[in-house]
């Protein structure tokens, strides 16, 4: 029983780290650090990640905690397929906000795209959600899975090696999300591919 709580408690630790809204800021980090995107000075930088983590983490964290504490429910209860479309709202909205600020303020194509592809992993994994339930955790992971497949296509570099960390991440969530019983197996698995195809399609052709 012991180890039980411990393998739950675990599970819990990892699904909050490794939280979906995380995708564009490391999107931008992995742009800042890799592509041509580094020579810009650090200030610039730092402004540009805080507002990637203003829009993209605090605004829809903050809103779906509200919504959350407003409806009285715990964390497993919001995940109930039904209860899930106000929050894909909320961070569909909040995405669509940063977007709207980055192209309003004239960001290079790549980081706007980053966002682009980001918020379309949102749409389509709302979209499914109105009648089946998808793991949004797998499909952010398949979404840096898709955004690094379409870099290493622009950029020109060997992706081999990051691919294989995502899908020890990708597998490390997805197993989590199954001992929390918030997902089956092929929630899991379709999450990670339509997240994977719609951030390299978003970024590729958009």
């Amino acid at each position: 029983m012991k180890r039980q709580k411990q393998i739950i408690l675990a599970a819990r630790i990892i699904s909050m780290v490794f939280t979906p809204f995380y995708l564009p800021l490391v999107g931008l980090i992995a742009l800042f650090t890799f592509s041509y995107l580094s020579i810009f000075p650090w200030s610039y930088k730092i402004q540009v990640l805080i507002l990637c983590y203003l829009f993209t983490i605090l605004l829809p964290t903050v809103l779906i905690h509200l919504y959350r504490r407003y409806q009285g429910w715990s964390l497993i209860e919001l995940g109930h397929r039904e209860r899930r479309m106000v929050p894909y709202i909320l961070s569909i909205v909040s995405y669509f906000t940063c977007v709207y600020v980055m192209e309003r303020l004239h960001m290079p194509h790549f980081m706007g795209s980053i966002m682009v592809a980001a918020l379309a992993v949102q749409i389509i994994c709302a979209i499914i959600n109105i009648w089946w339930k998808i793991s949004i955790h797998t499909a952010a992971i398949g979404g840096v899975g898709g955004a690094l497949f379409a870099f290493s296509f622009y950029l020109g570099f060997n992706p081999v090696w990051w691919f294989c960390l995502i899908f020890l991440i990708a597998g490390l969530m997805g197993t989590c999300r199954m001992i929390l019983r918030q997902h089956t197996l092929p929630q899991v698995v379709v999450g990670f591919w339509v997240g994977f195809i719609s951030a390299a399609l978003a970024i590729l052709f958009l």
